[in-house]
């Protein structure tokens, strides 16, 4: 196709682009259609050579057809590139809506990859859109996408070359190509499908009593299967229950085949995962849920379902898939502890320390006041997040007296508040934040070196958590500095923690084959709703340096 000038298209360079996709999804099969698909780049578009990488069952993209170039077709044709190497292409460039565009000044640093490819040196562009003979363009295609998707699986890539006017594309020609591939990915999705079905009907019409050969081999694919399957009831008062099972699924869940009949996966799912279940769709639907095995532990799962129809009455049964996914979902939990933990202690890090604390904390104001009421009418609804991204329903309710609920969403959020201060203890409770700084470490780390350090650290670690209740939290802040999360203490119960912790502390701590001390500074905080954690945070810090710089140095390190 000549390049236009905008917005004028001429009506005969539609016409070749309209014929070429009709040609494609007129072709008779899929090799057909790859190699349409090919020469319509070149005998509609405007481009020299076109190549169509198809995707493999294993997910490496073949050179599946070539036009424009005899000698290049004969040589790259059958050629396969790696996945990796593909996905590196389509990552970089310059993304001109969905074309993936690589100038020859960027391209260089594929030229050792492992994709077939045919292009030649040339002299640098002589002016601003010229095409250079290494610049390189994409146009990836993807089978149409599911409702509310953005698009579909990569099928294949189109790669291009050498405009006739030995210019860049502009808008029109960008346009046209894009949705050139958006059309090839379609006429290739049909040829396959076609294709499939052809084979089907081939084996069908080879076939004797077709559909009793279909129910055996059905039978014995599911009690075969490596991988768990069940078939269970759609629609109906019983819909969901559990018709039958495999022997790798009654494995998987150590339970016999007859009392797996007596459930429905809803039944058998963590009470923390009923929710996702719920939401997935019996049709196609994909959902990564734990399931109770009989000796009462859980296990983590993939459940694929499909629907198994019948030509006369519609969609009859539900068959599930039921992959173990345990190992992944285990590496995944410890990659999610590694990142939310420090890995010299292995207490809660930084990040992990504010989130948790941005969780017991919402944003309300503190006061009752009715234009502060009225605003956060205006700001929040059912649903909102607060700044640190943790969901909260805000609901407006009169002032309540010290310590009560006045802020209750679905997750029951009592108002956070702290106790009076310089009142004598009523009983009023709170969420008490400690910080600790160490008094000394740092000229333990000078004489005796980081590793005595190191080793100070991680036994201040394991004493704070062996000194604190249960459910409470003690992260590493960074350095020497720790914070304590204590939930439900008054202003004296708190400075007692802070005493016991500190002479816990103080006790000698074998590093490096010697006895080493430190001291502890404790500031107390308290956390209340409208804080953010920052501000909670520096209110416990300040208050530490207070409490040190109102101690002797020389008492400090012994508490």
């Amino acid at each position: 196709m000549e390049t236009e000038s905008e917005p004028y298209v001429r009506l005969a360079s539609l016409r070749q682009l309209h014929q070429a996709m009709a040609d494609m999804n007129t072709a008779r099969s899929l090799a057909d259609t790859l190699q349409t698909v090919a020469d319509g780049v070149v005998s509609a578009l405007g481009y020299e050579l076109a190549c169509v990488n198809l995707v493999r069952n294993d997910g490496h993209l073949v050179v599946a057809a070539f036009a424009g170039n005899p000698a290049a077709e004969a040589l790259i044709t059958g050629r396969v590139g790696s996945r990796e190497s593909w996905e590196r292409r389509l990552a970089m460039g310059e993304m001109w809506g969905d074309l993936v565009f690589i100038p020859h000044t960027e391209g260089w640093v594929l030229d050792d990859d492992d994709v077939p490819q045919w292009y030649t040196d040339g002299p640098p562009p002589r002016f601003e859109d010229e095409w250079h003979p290494s610049d390189r363009l994409f146009a990836p295609m993807y089978t149409p996408a599911a409702p509310g998707g953005t698009c579909g699986e990569l099928i294949g890539v189109l790669s291009v070359d050498r405009p006739r006017n030995g210019r860049l594309p502009g808008a029109w020609g960008r346009e046209a190509l894009q949705m050139y591939a958006f059309q090839a990915a379609i006429a290739v999705s049909n040829a396959r499908l076609r294709s499939n079905i052809q084979r089907a009907l081939v084996r069908l019409e080879r076939e004797q009593q077709a559909l009793r050969a279909s129910e055996e081999s059905f039978r014995a694919a599911f009690e075969n299967a490596p991988s768990g399957m069940a078939i269970a009831e759609m629609g109906g008062e019983q819909h969901g229950r559990i018709l039958r099972t495999n022997d790798a699924l009654c494995r998987l869940l150590g339970r016999p085949a007859s009392a797996m009949r007596r459930y429905a996966f809803s039944d058998l799912v963590h009470p923390e995962d009923i929710g996702t279940l719920l939401r997935t769709s019996p049709e196609g639907g994909r959902v990564e849920v734990r399931l109770g095995r009989r000796d009462g532990t859980y296990l983590w799962v993939s459940l694929r379902n499909s629907v198994v129809a019948d030509a006369a009455d519609g969609p009859r049964f539900l068959l599930t898939h039921v992959e173990d996914i345990e190992d992944r979902k285990r590496r995944e939990i410890h990659l999610a502890h590694r990142a939310s933990h420090d890995a010299l202690t292995g207490l809660p890090n930084s990040a992990e320390l504010r989130a948790r604390l941005s969780a017991r904390i919402c944003r309300r104001p503190q006061s009752g006041h009715p234009a502060a009421l009225d605003a956060m009418d205006q700001t929040y609804g059912p649903g909102a997040h607060d700044a640190n991204g943790h969901g909260f329903d805000y609901h407006p309710v009169p002032a309540q007296p010290h310590g009560q609920t006045s802020y209750d969403g679905y997750d029951h959020h009592v108002h956070v508040v702290a106790p009076d201060e310089g009142a004598r203890d009523d009983g009023a409770k709170g969420l008490a934040v400690l910080f600790c700084d160490l008094d000394g470490f740092k000229s333990i780390n000078d004489r005796f070196g980081h590793n005595a350090g190191d080793a100070v650290l991680i036994e201040v670690a394991r004493r704070l958590g062996k000194a604190v209740r249960d459910g409470d939290t003690v992260a590493r802040l960074g350095g020497d500095e720790f914070v304590i999360l204590a939930d439900g203490l008054g202003r004296a119960d708190a400075t007692d923690l802070a005493v016991r912790l500190r002479n816990e502390i103080i006790q000698p701590i074998r590093a490096e084959g010697r006895a080493v001390r430190v001291g502890a500074s404790f500031g107390i905080g308290w956390a209340e709703c409208g804080m953010s954690a920052d501000e909670v945070l520096k209110s416990a810090d300040e208050r530490m340096y207070v409490e040190k710089r109102s101690r002797p140095k020389q008492h400090r390190r012994a508490g």
